[in-house]
């Protein structure tokens, strides 16, 4: 009876994988027929890997610099000739007095002044870097650039605070700020797309009436709801493929750690996506919906909450306790250290195992609402 039972169903489940096939075919094919979505899909990407890493840059260039000396020997000519040689500043005048170089910063006629001591010809210690601090942020960095030259120029240690101390700057030592995009441009581009284009394309056919005639036909609902969602699984592939390689052959980002293992942690990334978009997809009725819906939950998370742009431990306790939530948090912290630092598998592990717990979640609860909802 159990053999006969066998051979019956065997046939079945061969006809059921052709036709699970057939359809991630057809759902592919109408993809890339699809001219909007696929611009969507890869025109986003080498959009946003643009705009971060030349537009909307960190990066320090041209400040223009103010020198503050009263005496000069040939150590002290060769540190102002190697801070105006490199790209990062620009020596427009030389004073006599800290307070000229204050009235020329606060008169927005330069953003920086170096302050050197009156005996720093003959004693060389007493340096002083004035910035300004309306922009606290490009302050610090104009401060630890200039710090990183004059440190390589001169050999001082714990002099005090008007001093230079000597600093060592591990991973990024041309502090570009594509090393700290790229990873986070990654983990909000995947997460969006995956997740908006999956639940739109599922809403899309409840819309237009359609998902009811492909509930009715042989194969299982939930394989239909799985192979919508498989071409854009591949798809999202093709998006890391061309991620990866912008940010290694055009924005100079390293590749330090294992492909395999920043390929195989993005494949879980990507599933846990697929699977948001799922989610998205049970509660939402039309496509404005979804797209709503994923752009208020997934957009706006990925780039403040996520550690992408500002340092999570910075943040108020409330706001790091909903970071913790954040899929991309975990990814971006991941990709940092597998890509930047160069870092074995053994110290993402912690990161690993919440992105492979956040997706399992995510999955089921997207089955057992679809899985409700046909019943």
């Amino acid at each position: 009876m159990c053999l006969l039972i066998w051979h019956v169903r065997q046939p079945e489940v061969q006809i059921n994988m052709k036709q699970f096939i057939s359809f991630v075919i057809k759902e592919g094919r109408h993809i890339l027929r699809d001219k909007r979505t696929m611009l969507i899909l890869f025109g986003m990407p080498v959009v946003m890997m643009l705009l971060f890493g030349f537009a909307i840059s960190t990066d320090v260039k041209n400040v223009r610099t103010i020198v503050v000396i009263s005496s000069i020997d040939h150590q002290t000519q060769s540190i102002i000739e190697a801070l105006d040689a490199s790209e990062y500043f620009d020596i427009l005048y030389n004073v006599n007095t800290p307070q000229e170089a204050e009235r020329l910063i606060r008169n927005q006629k330069a953003d920086m002044a170096i302050v050197f001591s009156p005996d720093f010809a003959s004693k060389h210690e007493g340096l002083q870097i004035i910035t300004d601090g309306a922009d606290p942020n490009m302050a610090q960095l104009y401060s630890n650039y200039a710090t990183q030259i004059l440190s390589s120029h001169i050999g001082l240690s714990g002099m005090g605070s008007s001093s230079i101390v000597n600093s060592k700057l591990l991973y990024n030592p041309q502090m570009k700020s594509a090393y700290n995009f790229v990873p986070g441009i990654m983990g909000m581009l995947l997460m969006l797309i995956c997740a908006m284009m999956t639940s739109i394309s599922i809403v899309r056919e409840k819309e237009r009436g359609t998902m009811e005639v492909l509930l009715v036909s042989p194969i299982r609902p939930l394989l239909i709801i799985i192979a919508k969602a498989v071409p854009y699984l591949v798809l999202a592939f093709g998006i890391l493929t061309t991620i990866l390689l912008m940010s290694k052959y055009i924005l100079g980002v390293p590749l330090a750690g294992s492909l395999f293992w920043i390929v195989c942690i993005s494949g879980i990334y990507i599933l846990l996506a697929l699977s948001l978009g799922l989610l998205i997809s049970t509660v939402a009725d039309t496509q404005l919906v979804a797209l709503l819906v994923s752009a208020m939950v997934l957009l706006m998370p990925c780039v403040m909450l996520s550690g992408m742009m500002f340092p999570i431990e910075s943040m108020p306790k409330i706001l790091q306790w909903i970071s913790a939530v954040m899929p991309p948090r975990y990814y971006i912290s991941a990709m940092r250290k597998l890509m930047i630092m160069g870092v074995g598998i053994g110290s993402v592990l912690q990161e690993l195992a919440v992105l492979v717990g956040m997706t399992l979640f995510f999955l089921c609860m997207a089955l057992f609402k679809f899985n409700n909802r046909l019943e």
